[in-house]
């Protein structure tokens, strides 16, 4: 056993000392105290979409913030309407209509482009205190730089911002959510480190526009998903199928791109607008199913290979990519025959550059996942399925959304946020996203559970000691959900995509949303109207 090797001295020096019947008590305590090491908090036990209140407080603090999010391509619409280019998706969706599940696109989309009072109508019915949406990249600066700048496109952000703040609505504006000017794929997009240059002209002007009035800047919105879906498997545009190679350094240019962005800001703005710049990162939590010792190990392999990816390198103490990532990547790309490495460790350059480059860390949190060793590793060689040597199972008692990777597992919220503050020197986390989705029903019971459940998770994080300060739910409306199309509802109010009028109509969820963010506490699901 490798416990009576690692207390060996320990042991040799009490045998000189002790009877055997005390020598067999103390070795127990040793095999218990080692098998304890394994954290109880990364073995879940069943919730039922439901979670216990925990801590001294039961209302959210005078400084928490609730909204709600929504992003440019999934409900604007008029797609080449005033000037705008084409995005990435414009392109993806009218060549390949058959990868979108309903064959659908976001040509009209909930029509917020025209709508926008529809929206401010709905955002005023549930009084939150922001409203999180994305600028389109190809609408303000069709061409991707500032050769050409779309002036009804800045008019309309203009009167967003200006009529949310008329209503005490403060806006939270995501520079880049998916949708890559179509101009930007002639050099590679996001595998070229021209793009770095091209979004720090593209934020510098975002920054000289809109800074006078907006405080809370987002630079890009959940890297992973578009790099390893747009730049590793092919799933999603620009269809690259490139996996360990291409979408490495699609996250790596973005996470350079967003801290040049940051520094530009610092430098040149925030003195006088005196706002705030974070990125807004996705992850699931994990969870082992077995107490054995080097369990929680296999948790924090998960969480770099995820969240950390990103994370670490802005927040943790390195300056640089997670250790076990660089090492394992190094490895496998020898064992391939290379001379080089597939992930390139930040130079002291960019690692200067990136340390530090954000004032909160951005979160979208839906779900969770059971976490294994793969042996063999599985997926494409090389990949990240395959440098990870990670596989993912789920509970089949967890309740599942429309969505078919979405289950309701609140407490992966809460031991996330707690992951955050233990890993990351208690960063300020905004919950940038958070939703559940359905088929449209305006009685969504089950949203308004996850909901309240999710909403219980933040709060018992917060009493823990965790410095989370926003939570905006997905979404605001129903919208187009990329390869899903129309076929997933994430929204509080349900819209009509076939109608002319795409007229709003408050789910259920609505007024429950509304009465968290009125009492700032957590109702129960039958008793808040």
């Amino acid at each position: 056993m490798i416990y009576s090797v690692v207390f060996l001295p320990l042991l040799g020096a009490v045998i000189m000392q002790a009877e055997m019947k005390e020598l067999l008590v103390l070795l127990l305590c040793l095999l218990i105290s080692c098998a304890s090491i394994a954290k109880s908090q990364y073995v879940h036990e069943y919730d039922d979409c439901s979670l216990d209140h925990k801590g001294n407080y039961s209302k959210f603090p005078k400084e928490f913030f609730f909204g709600v999010s929504t992003a440019a391509y999934q409900v604007e619409g008029a797609w080449n309407e005033d000037g705008k280019g084409p995005s990435i998706w414009d392109t993806y969706t009218h060549l390949n209509p058959e990868r979108i599940a309903d064959h659908s696109n976001g040509d009209e989309a909930a029509e917020s482009y025209h709508r926008f009072a529809q929206d401010l109508i709905a955002l005023k019915e549930l009084k939150v205190n922001f409203y999180r949406f994305s600028i389109s990249w190809p609408r303000i600066l069709p061409l991707a730089d500032t050769r050409v700048h779309n002036q009804k496109a800045i008019d309309y952000y203009n009167m967003m911002i200006d009529k949310l703040i008329e209503n005490n609505i403060e806006p939270m504006v995501t520079m880049f959510h998916y949708d890559m000017p179509e101009e930007l794929t002639k050099f590679g997009g996001f595998t070229n480190d021209i793009v770095i240059k091209y979004f720090r002209y593209y934020a510098d002007f975002l920054f000289k526009t809109f800074g006078d009035r907006v405080k809370k800047w987002i630079t890009f919105n959940e890297p992973f998903d578009y790099c390893v879906p747009g730049y590793g498997n092919g799933d999603f545009p620009p269809m690259v199928h490139a996996p360990g190679v291409a979408d490495y350094l699609c996250m790596d240019n973005t996470l350079k791109a967003h801290a040049s962005a940051y520094r530009l800001y610092k430098a040149k703005y925030s003195n006088l607008q005196n706002g705030k710049v974070g990125v807004t990162i996705s992850s699931r939590f994990y969870y082992t199913n077995t107490k054995n010792v080097g369990s929680e190990n296999i948790v924090d392999r998960a969480m770099q290979y995820s969240l950390g990816w990103l994370a670490h390198p802005i927040f943790g103490e390195s300056g640089n990519y997670p250790y076990t990532i660089i090492e394992d990547i190094t490895s496998n790309s020898m064992k391939e025959g290379l001379a080089w490495s597939r992930l390139r460790p930040l130079n002291l350059h960019w690692s200067t550059i990136i340390k530090g480059s954000a004032d909160f860390l951005g979160l979208n949190y839906y779900s969770s996942r059971f976490v294994h060793m793969a042996d063999p590793p599985g997926g494409e060689i090389p990949s990240w399925e395959h440098d990870s040597r990670l596989k993912y199972s789920v509970d089949k008692r967890w309740k599942r959304a429309k969505s078919d990777w979405l289950y309701c597992v609140p407490r992966g919220l809460e031991d996330i946020l707690k992951w955050i503050r233990d890993n990351y020197n208690n960063v300020e986390v905004y919950v940038t996203e958070n939703g559940w989705s359905d088929d449209g029903e305006l009685d969504d019971t089950g949203r308004i559970d996850y909901l309240k459940s999710h909403l219980q998770a933040v709060l018992n994080a917060i009493n823990d000691g965790c410095k989370v300060t926003h939570y905006t739910h997905w979404s605001l409306i129903d919208n187009f959900e990329w390869n899903r199309g129309f076929t997933e509802k994430f929204g509080l109010y349900y819209v009509n995509m076939t109608s002319k009028g795409k007229e709003r109509v408050a789910k259920k969820s609505a007024p429950y949303y509304r009465s968290v963010i009125e009492s700032r506490k957590v109702p129960s699901s039958d008793n808040f109207v």
